[in-house]
C-alpha cells in the first residue's frame, strides 16, 4: 500500500519549509515520492515555493482555492485516486494552515482509497515563536492538527530562546486540553532543533515516528467563515517598502487580526519569497514568482491593509 504522510500546523508555522527537507530526504532514500499542497487561498502560493523538489525527482500536485468541505474533500479524492495510479510508494500531503484534519481521516477511509493507501506519519509543525493567545477557533486548529502527530517539529528556534520554546509547548498542551484531548506530548516527542542542523539520523526517526489515535471535543464552524484571506495582485511596490510595511499589518487592529503575509515580488531581476508572522518577515530568493500578496486573518479590511502597504 501507497505510505501517506500529513504534515500539519497552524498558519505560517513553517510546514512547506520543513515539506521540502522532508520530501527530498525521502527521494534521496531512492523513494517515489509525490507531494499533494493543498492551499486556503485561490493563489497556492506555497506550491511555487516546491520548484526545488522537482529537480530530485518529487513530483508536485496541488488543489487550491476556499471551498465547502464536500467540494473539498472530492477534489482530494480524485487527486489521491490520480496519485494512486501512478505508481508513487510515498504521498506527502500538506494541507492548508486551517484545515481540519479529521476531513483527511474521512477520505482515507472511503473506497478506494482505503484499499490503496496506509497513514503512514503525521507530523505537526508548531511555532516556537507561537503568540501567547489566539482566538478560540485557532486554539482548536492548533491542537486538532497536533492531535494525532507521532512527533511535534518546533519551528524557528534558531531565532527563539529557551523561555520561548517551552512556551510553545505549554501553550500546546493548554489548546488540547481546552477541547478535552487526551494526548500529551511526552519530551521525546516534541523536536526543539534548528532544521538546518538536523542529522540523517534525525531525519530517519521523524520519518519513522509514526501516528497516535487521539480524538478532541470539535469545535464546530465553518473555517472558511471564521478565517479569510485576501488577495493584492501587481501592486507595484518596491521589496523595501514591503519588508518595511508588511509587519505594521500584525499591529493594527483596524486591519483585522493579521495572522500570515505570503507572497512574491521582483527586486533587481530575481524573484523573492515574503513570509511574515507577528514574529517577523523572511524574504527569500527563489527561481519565479508572480506579483501576488496575500494576507491570511480574522475579520480583514482590504481597504485598510492596503492603505498600510502603501503608507
Amino acid at each position: 500500500m501507497v505510505q501517506v504522510d500529513l504534515i500539519t500546523g497552524f498558519l505560517g508555522a513553517g510546514k512547506t519549509t520543513f515539506l521540502r527537507r522532508y520530501a527530498a530526504w525521502w527521494a534521496g532514500q531512492g523513494v517515489q515520492v509525490c507531494v499533494l499542497e493543498n492551499d486556503f487561498g485561490a493563489v497556492n502560493v506555497d506550491a511555487m515555493l516546491l520548484q526545488d523538489l522537482e529537480a530530485v525527482g518529487v513530483e508536485v500536485e496541488t488543489i487550491s482555492g476556499g471551498c465547502d468541505c464536500d467540494t473539498h474533500q472530492r477534489r482530494m479524492r480524485t487527486k489521491l485516486i490520480s496519485m494512486a495510479m501512478r505508481g508513487f510508494e510515498r504521498v506527502v500531503v500538506e494541507p492548508s494552515g486551517i484545515f481540519d484534519v479529521d476531513e483527511f481521516f474521512d477520505v482515507l477511509r472511503d473506497e478506494p482509497l482505503d484499499r490503496w493507501y496506509q497513514l503512514g506519519n503525521v507530523i505537526a509543525i508548531v511555532d516556537a515563536l507561537l503568540p501567547e493567545t489566539l482566538s478560540p477557533q485557532a486554539e482548536y486548529i492548533l491542537a486538532s492538527e497536533s492531535a494525532w502527530a507521532g512527533k511535534v517539529l518546533l519551528s524557528r528556534c534558531q531565532l527563539a530562546t529557551d523561555g520561548q520554546k517551552e512556551g510553545a509547548k505549554a501553550h500546546l498542551a493548554r489548546a488540547l486540553e481546552a477541547c478535552k484531548c487526551s494526548r500529551k506530548f511526552g519530551p521525546e516527542e516534541i523536536l526543539a532543533k534548528d532544521w538546518a542542523e538536523l542529522t540523517g539520523a534525525e531525519m530517519a526517526r521523524i520519518a519513522g515516528c509514526g501516528y497516535r489515535q487521539a480524538s478532541c471535543e470539535k469545535l464546530h464552524f465553518e473555517e472558511h467563515d471564521a478565517f479569510a484571506s485576501v488577495y493584492f495582485l501587481e501592486l507595484g511596490l518596491s521589496r523595501a517598502r514591503l519588508e518595511r510595511n508588511i509587519p505594521s499589518l500584525f499591529g493594527d487592529a483596524a486591519c483585522g487580526r493579521v495572522l500570515r503575509v505570503k507572497g512574491f515580488v521582483e527586486d533587481g531581476g530575481q524573484w523573492y519569497e515574503l513570509n511574515a508572522t507577528a514574529a517577523g518577515l523572511t524574504a527569500a530568493p527563489i527561481p519565479q514568482g508572480q506579483q501576488v500578496l496575500i494576507v491570511i486573518g480574522e475579520g480583514l479590511d482590504k481597504a485598510r491593509l492596503e492603505e498600510d502597504l502603501r503608507q
